[in-house]
């Protein structure tokens, strides 16, 4: 995101800084206190992580800012119910997921392909592609992931990007882990398919 995002009184810098000697616990705690300046600082620590987190899953910048917005305003209100339960970062990162998800959900009926292979526990016979060989430029990974069907494009993000582990995108999405695991092993298939065809390695 190359350019400022204006929302209200709260502007996303291009590179968010926190003072050296200031620490996102310490924003929080000025933030439940109704300190209006550690709200701004908070939200440009987090925002264009947050930002690209939203974009990914619904693919589309004017949803993903729409999200980014609904997310910090609900996590702003429920700071006292969030205190010391996990890292703010990551409480945060859950809400932006699951407004992702939702919006998702809400206009694409269809968005997860259901694998007729995974259902009552049917194992597909496909092996796994090796971490090791999925390296390519940042920028062509991007590209050819905006080109993916939702669903698979979606769990490739939560799992590839955000580092969430197969059972914890199956309950996010509300389906089976085998499915995710089929969806995950044919998204990277699709996606290497994508970089192959339009050249993007």
């Amino acid at each position: 995101m190359q350019h400022s995002i204006l929302s209200g009184d709260f502007i996303i810098n291009p590179v968010p800084q926190l003072n050296p000697d200031m620490t996102v616990d310490t924003l929080v705690e000025r933030c439940v206190k109704g300190d209006r300046d550690g709200f701004r600082l908070l939200y440009n620590h987090y925002a264009k992580a947050m930002y690209n987190t939203a974009l990914r899953i619904v693919n589309n910048a004017a949803d993903a800012e729409d999200i980014l917005q609904e997310a910090f305003s609900d996590a702003f209100r429920s700071l006292e119910s969030f205190r010391n339960r996990s890292t703010f970062g990551a409480w945060l990162k859950r809400i932006v997921i699951n407004k992702s998800i939702n919006k998702v959900k809400r206009e694409r009926k269809r968005w997860v392909e259901v694998d007729m292979e995974s259902i009552d526990g049917y194992q597909i016979d496909e092996p796994e592609i090796d971490e090791d060989d999925f390296v390519y430029k940042v920028e062509s990974i991007k590209q050819a992931m905006k080109q993916l069907p939702d669903g698979y494009r979606t769990v490739l993000s939560l799992h590839l990007v955000e580092n969430y582990k197969h059972e914890e995108i199956a309950g996010m999405l509300g389906i089976a882990h085998a499915t995710v695991r089929t969806q995950y092993i044919r998204a990277k298939k699709k996606l290497l398919e994508i970089i192959s065809q339009n050249n993007l390695s």
